[in-house]
């Protein structure tokens, strides 16, 4: 199998139908064998239902249900040991992240031998409750790391399947996930500029709290 795309997804009834078949038409135009994983991490709203529908139709998509919100590293770390791909996508649930993007990021892991594509979202559709606190996270993290990357939170990102087999996400580790992967001796690490669309449904869950 080529990819596997895992997409946490909480309170995301709207966007689901409209990713789903967005990401379909990609994976069709480009000839990909692949899956898709959505984990509904304790949705209060028909998240589940619409993933259910989902998968009735098309069997390269497939469910996991939390039956409370445990958060996105647990989401990451559950998807990731069922995935069969080749290539590991990442990316949020919310329209935000573009399924364009995965082709070329394929390429960056697949032809072109990264072992990990962390997007970075150049041009930011978000308040300054957002983007405040993540150039300050990103800098902070930067100078601890050493890895050099803008954007080590964004939720679109690629890997090779070997990564997400030899890592542990857990708590609010996902964050880092770019500083795991080279502590697990997965050092080819870059990042690709990818469009950040602006919210269609719903509202950010996330401001300064994230990193407190």
């Amino acid at each position: 199998m080529n990819i596997s795309i895992v997409i946490p997804a909480k309170d995301e009834q709207e966007s689901i139908p409209e990713l789903s078949n967005w990401i379909s038409r990609v994976m069709q135009s480009h000839g990909f064998s692949y899956e898709v994983i959505f984990v509904d991490d304790g949705s209060a709203d028909n998240t589940w239902e619409e993933i259910q529908k989902i998968s009735a139709d098309n069997p390269a998509f497939k469910g996991i249900k939390f039956n409370r919100n445990f958060g996105k590293s647990a989401a990451l770390h559950t998807a990731f040991k069922l995935t069969q791909g080749d290539v590991v996508i990442t990316m949020d649930a919310d329209l935000q992240d573009s399924p364009d993007e995965i082709p070329d990021l394929y390429k960056l892991i697949k032809q072109d031998g990264f072992h990990l594509v962390s997007g970075w979202k150049k041009k930011r559709h978000d308040p300054l409750s957002k983007t405040i606190p993540s150039k300050f996270f990103n800098f902070v993290t930067r100078k601890i790391s050493g890895i050099n990357l803008h954007d080590f939170n964004c939720g679109l990102k690629a890997y090779h399947h070997a990564v997400v087999k030899n890592i542990s996400v857990y708590g609010e580790m996902h964050r880092y996930i770019p500083v795991i992967a080279k502590w697990a001796g997965f050092t080819k690490i870059t990042e690709k500029v990818v469009e950040h669309r602006e919210r269609k449904y719903g509202y950010s869950k996330f401001g300064w709290e994230r990193f407190v």
